[in-house]
């Protein structure tokens, strides 16, 4: 990809209700020492592929961040520290947003969008992810589902039973070419945005190929308190 075009966005917004009765947002609990956010951000900002990095926390986490990032990383003009919006999707906006301001928006723009807890994802997982903006306009990382995966109408009993060949458990990053997921976010009505779960989605409801890039069972969410766990045994090995 050309130079200085290809930016990380990195999602955190969230406020960590699933972790229990902690003081602050998950991103920020410790793991190996220091904040995930700060394993999260070392890994792109470590990546040859990604030019600049764009990490979106709620407005009154945005400082905290900043001071995070300062103490952790080498001063750098490449990592920027924004608010996010009410939602996944529109924090993305505010990203691209961003970029449209501060840089430049065309049609070679790549954002990979990533959770601020998965910090364990791989150097490979984010080139492929980059690489597969040469051919293509969107990417989810994604791994084979390895259980049986039920669907439910009603949270009561069983539906369906896709097949399970068939099924993948998504990831992130995802990635895509800037300008055109804004183009076809800013096309969807208010009834498609209801219903949107991820960024991919977007694409998907209006009909874009999003590609599929091999995901790795260590890139897991930090979700639950036995995350945390798990974390600090992957960090230990």
């Amino acid at each position: 990809m050309d130079k200085n075009n290809v930016y990380a966005a990195i999602l955190a917004g969230g406020v960590g209700t699933r972790m229990g009765n902690v003081e602050k947002p998950k991103q920020f609990l410790n793991i190996g020492g220091k904040p995930i956010i700060v394993h999260t951000v070392e890994k792109f900002f470590s990546n040859d592929s990604v030019d600049n990095i764009i990490v979106l926390t709620p407005k009154q986490w945005v400082n905290h961040t900043k001071d995070l990032l300062a103490k952790y990383l080498p001063a750098s003009d490449h990592i920027h520290v924004i608010e996010g919006g009410s939602d996944r999707n529109k924090t993305i906006m505010n990203a691209i947003q961003f970029i449209e301001d501060q840089y430049e928006l065309n049609d070679e723009t790549v954002i990979i969008t990533h959770d601020s807890v998965r910090p364990f994802v791989s150097h490979r997982i984010i080139t492929e992810n980059v690489e597969c903006m040469e051919k293509y306009d969107a990417c989810d990382t994604a791994i084979a589902a390895t259980d049986t995966i039920v669907k439910s109408d009603n949270n009561e009993y069983i539906t369906e039973i896709p097949d399970r060949s068939l099924m993948y458990q998504g990831q992130t990053p995802q990635t895509f070419k800037a300008k055109k997921l804004k183009e076809t976010y800013l096309a969807l009505s208010e009834e498609e945005k209801q219903k949107l779960t991820d960024a991919c989605k977007i694409m998907v409801l209006k009909g874009e190929k999003v590609y599929l890039v091999e995901g790795e069972t260590s890139n897991m969410k930090v979700t639950y308190p036995y995350d945390l766990k798990v974390a600090e045994a992957l960090l230990e090995e």
